[in-house]
């Protein structure tokens, strides 16, 4: 284990964004159970396919869809609100 010292540029909650050195642009730390929970939702959607069950898979992919939304909106709100330039490319 290393020790190394990060910037915080969100509260540190579930998906906190830091930066961690030498990185130039923060991540995004998802807990471990939070991942847990994402992997769950997309064996869901991947289980529906395989039973055939379109509008369930649909239905399960659009909530995280909409789940991963909200964490790219509040990662990029948080470089913008520390005038870090996002490091991928936004539709208008």
């Amino acid at each position: 284990m290393e020790r190394v010292e990060a910037e915080l540029f969100t509260d540190p909650g579930n998906d906190a964004v830091v930066r961690l050195p030498p990185r130039n642009f923060p991540g995004v730390l998802i807990q471990g159970d939070s991942l847990s929970i994402i992997r769950a939702d997309i064996a869901d959607i991947v289980e529906a396919c395989d039973q055939g069950d379109v509008g369930e898979a649909r239905d399960a992919a659009a909530l995280l869809l909409s789940n991963l939304d909200e964490l790219l909106a509040r990662y990029t709100a948080a470089l913008k609100a520390h005038d870090i330039p996002i490091p991928f490319y936004q539709a208008p």
